[in-house]
């Protein structure tokens, strides 16, 4: 098992066995069954006014009384609170208002056998991060999710959440993965499907340089929000097929007209800024979808189905900051081993620059 439930305003799906069984039929669980680590996963936006907000909550009373709260606090910060009987569980996660209307995404882990839990908060359009360690945690019942998924009378979700998951393992934060695994990759022995790539490969960067791949990394995901798979069109962007990227899969661009616009020789540009409906649309497929990607000595870009290229795995000075590079999915690396990458060169587009420099190419 792994992924277990997605649920959003409307409805909820919650598979026991796991998501990624399609169409198998749920199995019976005793009501008091345990889920003793996991994560729920919630992605929203938050006021810009600095409002409170009941992000996610709901409360039960068999087999025995208890509740989850999360909520955003006036002027910045995350509460989480997590009742059993007359027992209770807090935490603040410090956050700064910033009249932003930006998704963030928490991340709620726990680790009841190792008495160690984690609230974290993501922006998905940046590299930052912010953690708090929480008190032992008690571990989630499989009627808590049930609950969640199909009672919508005792839950409450703010109008602003876009989603929320629930997985049965400790699920990673930081560095993302962005590729699916069919994605053709150029490699000194032609192209090579993305899932097919391994350690010691050697891939061509945009420059024509051969470089190794240091590591393959991998993760599943919900294919909901800043998740959702992104289909790049071909002949757009140097493509001479379709691929499916993750949003935050940023392209390389150049051309004329970025050096006229941007007075650069190139641009970045995510994925999910170059959604049209035509050259960009947002792919439909399951529940699940997993994305990989390439750990490269310097952060090389590389090229993708024919002439597009797209960013390696960007992990800035992660193997510097222990604490992070465990929650990561890098954790089993070796960390002497890890590269150290410099800022990406060209500037990031932000979504009003990207869109412009679509109506121009168009034009």
């Amino acid at each position: 098992m792994a992924w277990i439930a997605i649920i959003d305003q409307h409805n909820g799906r919650f598979a026991p066995d796991g998501l990624d069984n399609p169409g198998h039929t749920p199995r019976p669980y005793p009501p008091d069954q345990l889920i003793p680590r996991g994560t729920l996963l919630l992605e929203t936006r938050l006021s810009p006014e600095g409002r409170p907000q009941t992000l996610l909550a709901f409360q039960r009373l068999h087999p025995w009384p208890g509740s989850f709260s999360l909520r955003a606090l006036p002027k910045g910060g995350i509460n989480l609170v997590v009742t059993q009987g007359d027992d209770i569980r807090h935490a603040t996660l410090p956050h700064q208002a910033e009249g932003r209307t930006d998704i963030v995404r928490l991340t709620y882990s726990w680790d009841a056998p190792a008495r160690w839990g984690r609230l974290t908060l993501e922006r998905p359009e940046s590299d930052l991060i912010h953690s708090v360690d929480l008190p032992p945690p008690h571990p989630m019942l499989m009627a808590d999710i049930d609950t969640l998924c199909h009672h919508r009378h005792s839950r409450e979700i703010d109008p602003d959440v876009d989603f929320c998951a629930v997985s049965t393992k400790v699920e990673p934060v930081g560095p993302m993965p962005a590729l699916t695994s069919r994605v053709p990759i150029a490699t000194t022995r032609g192209d090579v499907a993305a899932g097919q790539l391994r350690r010691g490969d050697l891939v061509l960067t945009d420059t024509g340089v051969s470089v190794p791949v240091l590591r393959m990394v991998c993760r599943t995901v919900p294919a909901r929000g800043s998740f959702r798979p992104v289909r790049l069109r071909a002949p757009y962007f140097g493509l001479r097929e379709d691929i499916v990227v993750a949003p935050q899969q940023r392209l390389v661009i150049s051309g004329s007209e970025v050096e006229y616009m941007f007075g650069r020789e190139a641009v970045l540009v995510p994925a999910r800024h170059l959604v049209n409906g035509r050259s960009a649309l947002f792919a439909q497929g399951p529940e699940l979808v997993t994305y990989r990607h390439l750990l490269l000595p310097g952060h090389e870009a590389i090229l993708a189905a024919g002439n597009c290229a797209l960013e390696s795995l960007y992990i800035g000075r992660l193997r510097r900051k222990p604490d992070q590079l465990v929650q990561s999915v890098l954790a089993e690396a070796d960390r002497s081993r890890l590269p150290e990458h410099a800022r990406p060169v060209w500037p990031v587009l932000k979504p009003f620059e990207a869109i412009t420099l679509a109506m121009q190419r168009a034009a």
